[in-house]
């Protein structure tokens, strides 16, 4: 198969690239800049772009635009010429918090079931990928010990990416279409004071979990330089995990791929210098 895979410089597509590739599939890697071999240039904006990433492919792993909070209109016409291109499946990359009535971003479920006969969306719950990467969550642990939400003590059962990424190559690869909602969870729930409890273990630093309002914490999220909208997006999503909209824990991970979710311990124990304050440390500063 030829698979076109959109974000695929972004923490679940390259790692959905990376897999396809070891299953043997053809993988095109769309995005705006593309640099090397098998990558070409795609943007959500730029209908022109869609066409000629879209030729010759067979299926495609969806990234909706990142920030987008009404995405419908860019992501409809895409479809529409991925099916012109003969595009048979799609796997959309979705939200645990998201259902197919969420407006904006829900609504591309539908979209994406009526569009083509073979599809899956996959709604993982909260990335384990946000406490070790460039995610603001990640940066507050490395510079300040603290991570701050607004999710008060409730629970989500934190996901990995590479588990997510391998239940999208299944789903793109499998013979049989999925054709279903995924809920992707990792294998516990933890509150964020539990998940910085395992980080301070593990580590050996001091990290706690400061809990602050929903529109206190939008208003901190905006001052990020995020848009104030999509901030209180955000806040919103905080505030649904205080009352436990994220508290499950599903299976698909395992019956998908036959292996265990991998748990936060392990993810953390994994990326333990990524967690370190000297991860941050200027180049030629002291040591002592």
């Amino acid at each position: 198969m030829n698979i076109l895979v959109t974000g695929g410089t972004g923490t679940t597509g390259s790692r959905v690239a990376t897999q396809l590739r070891a299953e043997g599939a053809e993988v095109r890697v769309a995005s705006r800049k593309p640099q090397g071999f098998g990558q070409i240039r795609f943007d959500w904006t730029e209908p022109d772009t869609h066409a000629a990433a879209l030729t010759g492919v067979d299926g495609c792993y969806l990234v909706p635009p990142i920030g987008a909070i009404d995405p419908a209109p860019l992501v409809a016409p895409f479809l529409a010429a991925a099916v012109r291109a003969g595009v048979r499946r799609v796997v959309l990359l979705g939200s645990s918090a998201i259902t197919a009535e969420t407006p904006g971003v829900g609504e591309l479920y539908g979209l994406v079931r009526g569009a083509v006969p073979e599809w899956a969306v996959l709604r993982p719950s909260w990335f384990m990928q946000n406490f070790t990467g460039a995610h603001p969550v990640a940066a507050g642990i490395r510079e300040a010990g603290e991570i701050v939400t607004a999710t008060g003590s409730g629970r989500v059962a934190f996901v990995d990416a590479d588990d997510i990424a391998a239940v999208a190559v299944r789903a793109l690869l499998d013979p049989v279409p999925h054709n279903t909602e995924h809920v992707l969870t990792g294998p516990e729930a933890l509150s964020y004071s539990a998940a910085a409890a395992v980080i301070a273990e593990v580590t050996g630093r001091a990290v706690r979990h400061r809990s602050v309002g929903r529109i206190e914490f939008a208003a901190l999220v905006n001052e990020s330089g995020v848009p104030a909208e999509f901030a209180a997006m955000l806040a919103d999503l905080d505030d649904g995990i205080r009352h436990g909209a994220e508290d499950r824990v599903t299976t698909v991970v395992p019956d998908v791929t036959g292996r265990v979710a991998r748990s936060f311990r392990e993810h953390v124990v994994r990326h333990r210098a990524a967690l370190s304050s000297e991860a941050v440390r200027p180049q030629g500063s002291s040591l002592r």
